[in-house]
């Protein structure tokens, strides 16, 4: 048996011997996380019912996910669930002349890809707004605004951007820059993280801000020498414009719906974890209610609304395979680019700054304790090393204080990680709900804000792997591509954007192929309570595939991001295809 072949468990050789040695409770929780069901088979074509084959994939690469079998060369498709996987020859001799038939020729197949943390809608708008990610001098943000501003009519909010002042040198920007090429529109743009956004003087008379505003918590508005807003609001402070904001209209947000779900399908994404709001629920139910959705959607709601969900669960239940719900999400702090990270000590580039808490840990774990006693998952941001040290300690507590369940608790992000904490993501059987693309990003700057040192537990990927922990990977669109690839080269290889770390930035924490492709299908549908019916494939679970048009597991780690997706197929429907070459 090759070295690939040998790779089939989710978890590495070290991850299992750390597992021996581990409280029996908590073993018990990756035992039913992984366990292949026993009444489903794990051979090949053994057909689980007696469905007309509908579509079938031949002449491919098949990486399963299944740790039974993990390759195979064909798959065969009755309507929305996979009937068998196995030899080419064995899937035609179930094919019916009606069928479908992709013949791969020789391309690869993985599960459909599931980004466990996006903003769905907001990633839709984005597409259509001022585009500022890549803007890498101060006169490009500005030019670029103002050639937006001139598409619009009067009045018009310009919102969006995903500015990074770190392409120019790393000043903030202000309203000072843009005012005179926005007078007759409110600009209110966040930074790419979603942590810090810049206002125009119109959006802050909108939202009557002015230099008698005070500051709140777990917020600031940043200011100049006089004490006037600069327009830089962070974290809670961002409240202030929101709220100023006009409504947006059902067809502005059915649009970006439509919009987000399209432009995912053609990035090989069947599932996400959308992190939003009720507003964004409502939309979400509207189209899967009219038939709409051709993404599947776990939809997590505020935290600090959990006995509302509670009642809707329990009025309406947790929803079906196309939107589910039942999970919460929260904060703990901010973000390491906008300095609101919670940090153990300074920042190594501001000695007397280590960033703040956005919500109390006391409403924390008030909130926690309540939404799990009610059944709910919880999923908390939390970035700086104190942040995930002090979520941890609420899980540890709500833990021990509710009982043993099945809650899956979900740390969101979990980017600097103290080294004494990393082993109790396992233990307490938290899930590192990650985003690789921001390792590649971030490292391009991270050394400056917390010096080489702290960052050896930055994006610690391998040394929660080897600790046991499951990890689920996720993009954080729009603050990062939507793209499960060049996920998977960053997780891979480690090599940053700007070129300058051509080994990996912290290069330990490097993991392999499977093990980032695991974390993108099987890892994710855990985190979303779905394994049964999605991660693999495997006869009986649901036909979410997509097709590559090259083995991520043969090629040079570094060229993974130019694979092309062919095909996406969700629920046995292709919803992206391109001709196979």
């Amino acid at each position: 048996m090759n070295a690939s072949l040998r790779m089939t468990t989710f978890q590495s050789e070290a991850a299992r011997a750390f597992r021996a040695r581990r409280p029996r409770v908590a073993v018990a929780r990756l035992a039913v996380a992984f366990a292949v069901p026993l009444a489903i088979t794990t051979f090949a074509c053994v057909r689980t019912d007696r469905t007309p084959v509908t579509l079938a994939i031949v002449n491919a690469r098949i990486w399963t996910g299944d740790t039974a079998r993990p390759w195979a060369e064909a798959v065969a498709i009755a309507n929305d669930r996979i009937a068998a996987v196995g030899t080419s020859a064995e899937v035609r001799a179930l094919t019916g002349k009606t069928a479908r038939v992709i013949d791969a020729n020789g391309a690869m197949v993985t599960p459909g890809f599931i980004d466990s943390h996006v903003h769905f809608l907001d990633g839709g708008f984005a597409l259509s707004s001022v585009q500022l990610r890549d803007a890498r001098t101060r006169e490009e943000f500005i030019g670029r605004i103002a050639a937006y501003a001139r598409t619009l009519p009067k009045g018009t909010w310009i919102r969006n951007g995903d500015w990074d002042h770190t392409g120019w040198g790393g000043e903030l920007p202000t309203r000072a820059w843009i005012d005179s090429v926005t007078p007759n529109n409110p600009v209110w743009i966040n930074r790419l993280d979603g942590h810090m956004s810049l206002a125009n003087s119109a959006a802050l008379a909108a939202a009557k801000v002015d230099r008698t505003t005070r500051d709140v918590e777990g917020g600031a508005i940043v200011r100049d020498a006089r004490g006037e807003p600069t327009g830089i609001f962070k974290d809670n402070a961002m409240a202030m414009v929101d709220g100023a904001q006009p409504p947006r209209s059902d067809a502005e947000w059915d649009r970006a719906l439509d919009t987000a779900m399209a432009y995912v399908a053609a990035r090989g994404v069947t599932s996400v974890h959308h992190m939003g709001g009720w507003t964004e629920l409502a939309v979400l139910r509207r189209a899967h209610d009219s038939g709409k959705l051709r993404t599947r959607i776990v939809a997590q709601v505020e935290l600090a609304t959990w006995a509302r969900l509670r009642d809707e669960v329990r009025k309406n239940g947790r929803g079906d395979a196309w939107l589910r719900i039942g999970g919460l999400k929260g904060f703990v702090d901010g973000s390491l680019g906008s300095h609101t990270a919670a940090m153990l000590a300074p920042f190594t580039d501001s000695p007397k700054d280590s960033g703040f808490f956005v919500t109390s840990p006391e409403s924390l774990y008030a909130w926690t304790k309540a939404a799990d006693a009610a059944g709910l998952q919880v999923a908390v941001h939390a970035i700086g090393d104190r942040a995930i040290r002090t979520q941890l300690d609420i899980y540890s507590r709500v833990e021990k204080e509710n009982g043993p369940r099945d809650r899956r608790f979900r740390i969101e992000h979990a980017q600097h990680i103290a080294p004494a904490d990393i082993p109790r993501f396992a233990t307490l059987g938290v899930i590192a709900s990650m985003q690789p693309y921001h390792a590649i990003d971030d490292g391009r700057w991270a050394d400056n804000v917390i010096g080489p040192v702290r960052a050896k537990g930055t994006y610690a990927f391998r040394s929660l792997l080897d600790a046991g922990t499951v990890l689920a990977f996720g993009s954080d669109w729009f603050v990062a591509p939507p793209t499960p690839l060049e996920g998977i080269q960053a997780a891979v290889t480690r090599r940053t954007l700007d070129g300058k770390h051509p080994a990996g930035w912290v290069p330990e924490q490097k993991i392999t192929v499977e093990q980032a492709l695991r974390a993108y299908t099987r890892g994710s549908a855990y985190a979303g309570f779905q394994e049964r019916d999605l991660g693999v494939l495997r006869a009986g679970m649901l036909a979410d595939v997509v097709v590559l048009d090259r083995d991520l597991t043969t090629i040079a780690p570094e060229t993974i991001a130019e694979t092309h997706v062919m095909f996406t197929i969700v629920g046995g429907r292709v919803v992206f295809g391109r001709p196979v070459r």
